[in-house]
């Protein structure tokens, strides 16, 4: 990806809530550069999504929209544990 993606990414990272901020800035920051180009468009697609959902979505309150972003979340998670 581009430096100008990597931006991108990161000020869509940032988001309405401080609760997703601590999730997702950190994320950005530190482990979307080294993902996948297949993991950076599912981050990336992922970011697409409305905060309300999102935030059900780590609190594990409901499944996903799609199946697909369930090992993103994971790893968001993961990250965030190894953080503390």
């Amino acid at each position: 990806m581009t430096e100008l993606n990597k931006q991108k990414i990161f000020w869509h990272s940032r988001r309405g809530m401080l609760e997703l901020d601590l999730l997702l800035v950190p994320f950005s920051r530190e482990v979307f550069e080294n993902l996948s180009t297949k993991d950076q468009l599912l981050y990336r697609d992922l970011l697409a999504e409305e905060d309300q959902d999102l935030w059900n979505w780590f609190l594990e309150r409901v499944e996903p929209s799609e199946v697909r972003f369930k090992p993103m979340i994971e790893q968001i998670l993961a990250h965030k544990a190894s953080q503390v």
